[in-house]
């Protein structure tokens, strides 16, 4: 089993990798669709998706130790 502290590394460390490509694909994607996009724009932008994808990662994975968890006490 995997603790809490572990979930939230593993989360971040993924995220962080996902941020950069997310960064580079926002300044590619929103002008290939007319959007003026500046840099600090477009680290904002991905630093929100960034913290959202990371509290949905954590949360997923607390949710399967969880019911991981309630299966091997049975």
């Amino acid at each position: 089993m995997q603790n809490k502290r572990m979930s939230l590394i593993e989360t971040v460390a993924g995220t962080a990798v996902g941020f950069l490509i997310s960064l580079v694909l926002v300044n590619i994607v929103l002008p290939l669709y007319d959007f003026d996009v500046k840099l600090g724009q477009s680290v904002a932008i991905t630093f929100i998706f960034t913290v959202v994808s990371m509290i949905r990662g954590y949360g997923i994975r607390r949710f399967f130790n969880y019911i991981l968890n309630k299966k091997g006490s049975s």
